[in-house]
């Protein structure tokens, strides 16, 4: 049962990943027993199933993610979110006002206006209908503070590693509060500039070599390297 590509190799759509007992993972579907990519990108295994991280991927939105978006439109009854998929999400104001929702008596942009950066959480999304959001839940509503860091959605989990254990340790290094949005946005909360500057360090890093082994030891040692040479002027 034979795969014929290496970890970390760059495929195409259309190449032939595997075949025989394997499963297929994200952006690979099989036929006749043999798995195939149907995105450009490095493929992996995770045991028997196989999947490909895509280079450049739309966020295509579900139910349950976390995600950041900045106001792009006030409507009467709420607000068009950019999400960074490939339709806007829409914030229907009867789930942010408490009292009784009057269009004719509501000023919305008071509440949010275009331009506004929001954490929110998809509720719907079955791509017939933009995806819908709410912020009726703790941690969510209208970003105040911090600096937002883009990296493409396919690359959260390298950020989050396994079981958080990257997130965790760049939070611990830095000082910094993150909060990963699953569209590939990511909020950096410090109590200085310094300590967001190591955090969007280690984001980079982590979005130019998420392929590579070892990556959370590396990302730990270059923050560590970065802060002994401030120290150190």
């Amino acid at each position: 049962m034979p795969v014929f590509y290496e970890k970390k190799q760059l495929v195409a759509p259309g190449d032939l990943l595997a075949e025989g007992d394997y499963m297929p993972g994200e952006s690979t579907y099989k036929e006749n027993e043999k798995v195939y990519a149907s995105r450009l990108g490095l493929v992996d295994y995770d045991g028997r199933r196989v999947y490909v991280v895509a280079l450049k991927a739309f966020y295509i939105p579900a139910p349950g993610d976390m995600v950041i978006g900045k106001v792009v439109e006030t409507t009467p009854g709420g607000w068009i979110i950019d999400i960074k998929a490939p339709h806007p999400a829409r914030l229907r104001a009867s789930d942010v006002v408490e009292r009784s929702f009057k269009p004719e008596t509501t000023d919305l942009p008071s509440i949010f206006d275009v331009g506004d950066l929001i954490i929110a959480k998809v509720v719907a999304y079955d791509r017939t209908r933009d995806p819908l959001l709410t912020i009726r839940e703790p941690g969510l509503g209208k970003i105040m503070r911090g600096q937002l860091f883009e990296v493409t959605p396919t690359k959260i989990p390298r950020v989050i590693g396994r079981q958080g254990s990257m997130v965790g340790m760049i939070k611990k290094e830095t000082g910094c509060q993150l909060t990963i949005g699953q569209n590939g946005l990511i909020l950096i909360s410090g109590r200085s500039p310094e300590e967001e500057r190591l955090a969007i360090l280690a984001l980079r890093k982590i979005e130019a070599e998420s392929h590579t082994s070892g990556l959370t030891d590396q990302v730990n040692e270059m923050i560590k390297k970065e802060r002994k040479a401030v120290e150190s002027k």
